[in-house]
């Protein structure tokens, strides 16, 4: 119930289970990305939407972008340990190794889709309540961009400054 109301920074591990933690790393609400204390070390930042977007151009657009940045199986591609089948258009060619770490629900605090997709936040606000994230998807090779509330839980990637 506390993850529902805040308007602060917070992170939890999917199911609260550490081992969770170890493979897809932390779900951090909007507010811990936007908190001036930095959720990225010195000289990082969280992408903002348009440098995501700026990727996803390099990468050859919307369409194949997400399959080039999903994690696989060095030498097996699209296999993966960790996406569920069948990982899509997924060859981690450029080195993004996204990863499925699913979500934490924003309205009830419940988690959803570990192994099928992997939410990332950027550091550009959307309205008072939103912000712009990507979502790559293991039925498909694209990516995708939405406005979802601050209150989910989800990845953070960092970028050298």
């Amino acid at each position: 119930s506390e993850w529902l109301n805040l308007s602060t920074g917070a992170y939890a591990v999917y199911d609260d289970n550490p081992a969770n933690a170890d493979v897809y790393g932390n779900l951090y609400n909007w507010y811990a990305v936007d908190d001036s204390r930095g959720v990225c070390p010195e000289d990082w930042h969280v992408p903002t939407d348009g440098e995501y977007t700026v990727l996803s151009d390099y990468l050859g657009g919307t369409g194949s972008a997400g399959g080039k940045m999903k994690e696989c199986t060095e030498g097996s591609c699209p296999e993966s340990e960790y996406w569920s089948s069948p990982n899509t258009g997924a060859t981690n060619e450029s080195g993004f190794t996204g990863l499925p770490g699913g979500y934490r629900n924003g309205n009830n605090g419940d988690y959803y889709y570990m192994g099928y997709y992997g939410y990332f936040w950027s550091s550009t606000e959307g309205s008072s309540s939103s912000a712009w994230y990507r979502l790559l998807y293991y039925g498909n090779s694209g990516i995708y961009r939405y406005d979802g509330n601050k209150g989910s839980g989800f990845s953070v990637r960092c970028v050298k400054d």
